[in-house]
Formats: C-alpha cells, sequence, structure tokens
C-alpha cells in the first residue's frame, strides 16, 4: 500500500491537476500525495497561468493562494512547502479524516450535548478562522455594535461571538448580553467567560423563546442556528422579528455555507440528495429575510463565503 507519491509539476495545466486531484482524492490506498512546483516565492511579480522557462523547462506560475484553493477543493490538508531546489518546493497534501467531523451523526452523544464542550464543535474556533472573522466583524460594525442597549444571541454555545464585541467596545459593560443555547455544557463554559452581572445565559430550546419572558432586544445575533435540525426556518425567523426585535433594531444573520472536516473549514455546504455542495435551499433561506425584513423597513446587506452574513438596519 503506497501512502505518498511527488509528481513533478513542470507544463501542467490546471485541469490537468484537477484530473490528478480527483483520482487522487477516491484513490482509498493513498493518503498523502507530494508536488515538486515552481517556488512561488522567487517570482512575486508574475500572475497566475504565466509561464516561465528555466534550465531547459517549462513551468506554469500558481501562488500559494491556488494551492490552498486546491487543498480545500479536494478537501486536503495543505502542509508547509519545503524548498526542494534553486527554482522548486515541495507541496504535500494529506486527505482529511472524513470521521473527524461534527457533522457526523453520533449515537453516544445525547442530542442536547452535540455541541458540549466534549464534542468535536468543540474543538472549533471560529474567531481563528479568517473567512469567518473578518465577515463578522464587518456586520458588528454594519449595525453600529457599541452603540447597541440589549444583545440576544441565540445559539451563543459557550460565548466566541461576545468575545469579539468585548474587544470591539470599550463600553460593552454598559451592554446587557443575553446568550441561549440548547447545550447545559456550552453556555456553563459561557458563565465562566463572562461573569459580569451585564451578561445572562440560559441553556433552553429555542423554539421556546416564550417561556423565558425575554422583551424586546435591539439587536439579534444568530448564525448557523436557524438552520438546524428540528427549527422550523420560517417560522422561528418571523417570531424573531415581530416578537423580539425592537422597530429601530438591527439584526445579524449568518448562514453556513462550509462543513468541519478534520480541523478544517472546508467551503460548500452539504445538500441532501446532493454529492457536492448545492446553494438553492441557502440562496432560498437568505432571499426570504432580506425580502421580509425589507417589507419591515430595513436595509438590508449580504457579504461573505462560508458564512454569508445578512445584516438588516431599522430605516424608520
Amino acid at each position: 500500500m503506497s501512502d505518498q507519491i511527488t509528481y513533478s509539476f513542470t507544463s501542467h495545466t490546471l485541469q490537468e491537476i484537477f484530473e490528478l486531484l480527483q483520482e487522487f482524492k477516491i484513490d482509498s490506498k493513498q493518503n498523502e500525495i507530494s508536488f515538486e512546483v515552481l517556488n512561488p516565492d522567487n517570482y512575486t511579480h508574475c500572475y497566475a497561468g504565466e509561464k516561465i522557462f528555466l534550465e531547459g523547462c517549462e513551468y506554469i506560475y500558481r501562488g500559494y493562494k491556488s494551492w490552498c484553493d486546491l487543498a480545500e477543493i479536494f478537501q486536503c490538508k495543505f502542509f508547509t512547502p519545503i524548498v526542494n531546489s534553486q527554482h522548486t518546493v515541495i507541496l504535500k497534501f494529506q486527505k482529511l479524516d472524513q470521521t473527524s467531523s461534527f457533522h457526523k451523526k453520533s449515537f453516544m452523544v445525547p442530542k442536547d450535548e452535540k455541541y458540549g464542550i466534549d464534542s468535536e464543535f468543540a474543538k472549533i474556533s471560529k474567531n481563528e478562522e479568517p473567512a469567518f472573522l473578518h465577515y463578522y466583524l464587518q456586520a458588528l460594525k454594519n449595525v453600529n455594535i457599541c452603540q447597541k442597549k440589549r444583545i440576544l444571541n441565540l445559539g451563543i454555545n459557550s460565548g466566541d461571538e461576545f468575545t469579539v464585541i468585548q474587544r470591539l467596545c470599550e463600553n460593552f459593560e454598559a451592554i446587557e448580553f443575553v446568550g441561549i443555547d440548547i447545550s447545559k455544557s456550552a453556555i456553563e463554559e459561557a458563565k465562566n467567560k463572562f461573569k459580569s452581572e451585564n451578561f445572562h445565559f440560559y441553556t433552553h430550546d429555542i423554539t421556546k423563546l416564550e417561556e423565558l419572558d425575554l422583551g424586546k432586544f435591539d439587536l439579534i445575533i444568530t448564525i448557523g442556528t436557524l438552520q438546524s435540525s428540528g427549527i422550523e426556518f420560517k417560522p422561528s425567523f418571523n417570531s424573531l422579528v415581530q416578537n423580539y426585535l425592537e422597530k429601530d433594531g438591527a439584526m445579524i444573520l449568518g448562514f453556513p455555507n462550509c462543513r468541519w472536516i478534520d480541523g478544517e473549514m472546508i467551503y460548500g455546504s452539504f445538500a441532501p440528495n446532493y454529492n457536492f455542495s448545492e446553494m438553492s435551499l441557502l440562496i432560498k433561506d437568505i432571499y426570504y429575510c432580506k425580502k421580509y425584513l425589507q417589507q419591515k423597513k430595513f436595509r438590508v446587506s449580504i457579504s461573505g463565503k462560508t458564512y454569508p452574513f445578512l445584516t438588516a438596519t431599522s430605516i424608520r
């Protein structure tokens, strides 16, 4: 059984590389693959696809971003390049462990602890992923986060999304934060992180918010929660706007368009009955929220990639 093979890439086109990686992806006998390629560090002035002739060989220039994109597309880890010669480096790709993912059903974990502190999900820090943090920060600034007085976060887990706000706002102690999650262990972790009196956390089913008598908020945040199984998306969203959002308030909705596999955030959400990422349901939900909020006199913007963020601010 072969664990690794190294290919020397000279004039290979991107389509040829795709074909090779596709073969590697479906070959269960091979776990790693390495490429000898032109060292991008030596040719930073070049454009992607530019041909370079060196010592009788023709190379096609590709920057490291191209190789990182390929690793993500084919669900591989991308290792630190190793200098191989004056002009080339060795790039190694390793298949991700598809079984290491909180998306996989586990009959050993109670339903309400799928996202608990001992789960696969707990190993993830979205705040350390540039593709998440950049657009989340953008959304927070778009709603003038530091001017808010009461903030509700549904699916807060252990409080990472509040941590970002805490670093942004010097006046965070004057803001009331309310976080709700179904995982008891995650909420206990959040309580340990945020012990000041302006933070309130509840272990509760978000489909039964009326039991908590929460009142209304001038900002509601929910990222990837309304799309969870067991939650009726449209009725839950409508109820939030009608019953918990101030008329002059704001919303931040995060729609997951990625999957977490073996510690990596991979672009493209799972779609039932498809063996590839299919975005129809995602786009449908985003469009529904946008039109609904516009009818309620909100200005709506959408940005992001792995987590498209919808931000809505009142124009009353």
